[in-house]
């Protein structure tokens, strides 16, 4: 089935928090928070009607069909092999990795996150009463890589309970090698650090590039690591709460399990599971098809910049739809611009300094949302260069 991604969708007006929140002036483009302005993929769609036509909509005993779709998807798409009872469902990856923290540490522990990263990594950590522990990415001036020295020298002198990674990285764009993996894995099992690893990302990855499930690299790594992934990005179904954990240590599940049960984010709704089925089994073109053309936009997005704003450094894109965008060459903070594209150019985008906990890996960058059709995203790009050329 082709799929038409330059489709313009209205969603001002729905209730969606992309485009219905306070700043969303009807002037305003937004350009900031992670979802898509596209349809989702037909297969869903039918799936959701065939539900609602039912009529009732009681609480959801999760049917075999599901853990099939999802074992199904690893084992075809990603070479990873996951038993059900591996498997425990979720309200989504936020929650999810609240839980797992909740289950896995102590009052006071440290959790080691890789700034710039995920805002909600953040909250996640502080709510359960831990602290965040930074080890800062390397910014190469196009892309970002690991410090492993300083990883390790963090590891071994802060012995932090988690690492709670990203993969593929959120804000800066990376889909973590094989190697950059293992290296990291082998840091944590040899300090007793036990790997969390979102994923929720894995399957928005662009050309030239694969996506390896952590725990897909050798059976040592899979018992010291726990799995957070949804379809819910890659397919657009945010909005239908459903992600899963996976993990297959039983001792380790069974804290989770009293963890989801805590935080009462154990169970999930019937249209989340339809979606889920939907999107594994029959929807593997809508995917292929929207990696293409988020490419493509990327490349647009490239082109534009090159040719309307050379004095901001636009990062390589290698997973999400997600642009990080280096603006220090403005002498503006991150704060301080993304202020003046809202108020001048009427384009909302989302500041770097909220991927890095008040630190200052975020303050000369801003992370643009490119997920949407190709006219939109020139037209905020247009505003943008406008308020570029007024500085």
């Amino acid at each position: 089935m082709k799929y038409d991604f330059d489709a313009p969708v209205v969603r001002r007006g729905t209730g969606c928090y992309k485009w219905d929140c306070d700043e969303m002036a009807t002037d305003v483009i937004p350009m900031w928070v992670a979802d898509m302005d596209f349809r989702v993929a037909q297969p869903i769609i039918d799936a959701l009607h065939r539900r609602v036509e039912h009529g009732v909509f009681g609480y959801e005993k999760v049917p075999d069909a599901y853990y099939d779709a999802v074992i199904d998807w690893f084992s075809r798409r990603h070479g990873w092999k996951i038993e059900r009872e591996w498997i425990q469902y979720t309200t989504g990856v936020v929650p999810a990795s609240s839980a797992v923290i909740k289950a896995l540490t102590g009052k006071g522990d440290k959790v080691l996150v890789q700034t710039p990263v995920y805002n909600c990594f953040f909250s996640s950590i502080k709510n359960n009463g831990c602290e965040v522990l930074r080890a800062p990415l390397r910014f190469t001036g196009s892309t970002y890589e690991v410090d492993f020295s300083e990883f390790e020298r963090i590891v071994s002198e802060e012995k932090p309970r988690l690492f709670l990674m990203c993969n593929p990285h959120n804000p800066v764009g990376r889909v973590w090698s094989a190697d950059e993996l293992l290296r990291m894995g082998e840091i944590c099992l040899r300090y007793g650090v036990t790997v969390v690893s979102d994923e929720i990302h894995c399957e928005l990855v662009m050309p030239g590039h694969k996506f390896t499930p952590f725990a897909s690299l050798s059976a040592e790594m899979q018992s010291n690591c726990i799995t957070l992934n949804s379809p819910s990005k890659s397919f657009n179904i945010a909005g239908l709460q459903c992600a899963n954990i996976i993990c297959n240590n039983s001792e380790i599940r069974a804290k989770i399990d009293r963890a989801l049960n805590d935080n009462e984010v154990c169970d999930v709704n019937p249209l989340g599971v339809e979606a889920v089925i939907a999107a594994y089994n029959q929807s593997e073109d809508w995917i292929d098809g929207l990696n293409v053309y988020l490419w493509d936009n990327y490349r647009c997005l490239r082109r534009f910049f090159a040719q309307n704003m050379p004095q901001l450094a636009v990062c390589e894109l290698e997973g999400t739809y997600l642009v990080w965008v280096n603006i220090g060459s403005t002498g503006l903070s991150a704060d301080e611009l993304t202020h003046r594209l809202l108020s001048e150019g009427r384009v909302l985008v989302n500041s770097g300094m909220m991927y890095s906990n008040g630190a200052s890996e975020g303050r000369d960058f801003i992370r643009l949302n490119i997920a949407c059709p190709r006219s939109q995203m020139m037209e905020g790009l247009e505003r943008i260069s406008r308020v570029m050329q007024s500085l």
